[in-house]
């Protein structure tokens, strides 16, 4: 299960933002996730619950959004977004497409509650 340490890095990252901030709390997370990444959203939800217990995102939510797959046609140059695994242009049925979207993981936002006293 590498969502796990998917996670790992996430709190890391989590962690150094809070500290950065002399953040109280971490409050909110929210992913971006390529439907070809190869991670199951679920799994990292999970692995995400798991991990924050006790830590100072253990009140905190995760978000995931899919990235659908974004395909370029190399034949004739349309762009189009796929659900399904089907790797053929839409407009001219080539199959010779370049993946443009769909196999990041991105970390879009965190929202942190930060203590009033705090100066920047």
């Amino acid at each position: 299960m590498h969502e796990l340490s998917i996670v790992a890095g996430l709190f890391e990252t989590l962690l150094e933002q809070a500290r950065a901030h002399n953040a109280r709390e971490v409050t909110s997370v929210r992913l971006k996730v390529g439907l070809l990444s190869g991670i199951v959203p679920e799994l990292l939800v999970s692995a995400f619950d798991m991990y924050k217990k006790g830590t100072i995102a253990e009140n905190a939510a995760l978000d995931v959004e899919t990235v659908p797959l974004g395909v370029r046609c190399r034949t004739c140059g349309a762009e189009s977004r796929k659900e399904d695994f089907i790797l053929a242009c839409p407009a001219c049925a080539s199959a010779d497409l370049e993946i443009v979207q769909g196999t990041e993981i991105f970390l879009e936002r965190i929202e942190l509650e930060i203590d009033e006293l705090a100066v920047f």
